[in-house]
């Protein structure tokens, strides 16, 4: 995309994200939150960008209920840990401050987010990414569900396994100093842009440590201390 919008044409990069979750929604998709991405500094490291950005989430890109992760969904997925929020107020307006978002949430619960991209080896700017929709590709969601009175995402710790080994660690403070930092954030983007986050609505806050590749095979465990454990197993069977 870098060729025709270039990489960093942040307004021109989102209209090519917002034509392709229009054509999505005429074809019968329907949106049901949305994720933040590149919160993290080791990400924004792994991939070479310095800001945040932001994703639809449709409501086929969940899989938690799922048996095993549709490997042949995909095609270079990695994997990071979240703290994902649901919120049971709209955010249309207001200062949209984290006071206000605290107040929005629901309940807070794990979450892991499959990010995969379009673009050959993952060699991204920032106008590739957000034209992809963000890198979005698939989302497990964690059983046990907490209010946002019985703990604080910021202090929320995690360490992630890829089979059966620890391959990334971080914490709620990784993601943009505060994971309700990011939803504050994304609330006043998307209210400024005119499609503003609703009640009911899936908040991916943004890895809280590096992403980690898993391939098809491989099974990812994600501890997230008071939001408890995540974790999906890939089927073997790839796009080829």
């Amino acid at each position: 995309m870098r060729d025709l919008i270039g990489a960093d044409d942040i307004e021109l990069a989102y209209d090519v994200q917002r034509q392709l979750t229009e054509r999505r929604l005429a074809e019968g998709g329907r949106v049901v939150g949305r994720k933040i991405g590149l919160t993290s500094p080791a990400v924004q490291r792994q991939l070479g960008v310095d800001r945040p950005d932001f994703g639809v989430l449709f409501a086929d890109m969940d899989v938690s209920d799922l048996p095993e992760v549709p490997s042949e969904r995909l095609l270079q997925p990695k994997t990071e840990a979240e703290v994902a929020f649901v919120l049971r107020e709209d955010l249309t307006d207001g200062p949209l401050d984290v006071a206000q978002v605290r107040a929005a949430v629901a309940y807070a619960t794990a979450a892991l987010e499959i990010v995969d991209s379009r673009i050959a080896g993952w060699d991204i700017t920032f106008g590739d990414t957000v034209a992809d929709n963000a890198s979005s590709g698939l989302f497990v969601l964690g059983e046990r569900r907490l209010t946002l009175a019985e703990f604080e995402p910021v202090d929320v710790p995690m360490t992630l396994q890829l089979d059966g080994e620890q391959v990334s660690s971080g914490s709620g403070a990784a993601c943009l100093g505060d994971p309700l930092i990011a939803l504050s954030w994304l609330a006043r983007t998307a209210a400024e842009l005119g499609d503003p986050l609703r009640a009911g609505q899936v908040v991916l806050s943004g890895a809280l440590g590096p992403m980690v590749a898993t391939p098809p095979g491989s099974s990812v465990s994600a501890d997230l201390g008071p939001l408890g454990t995540v974790s999906a197993t890939f089927s073997r069977k790839d796009r080829s």
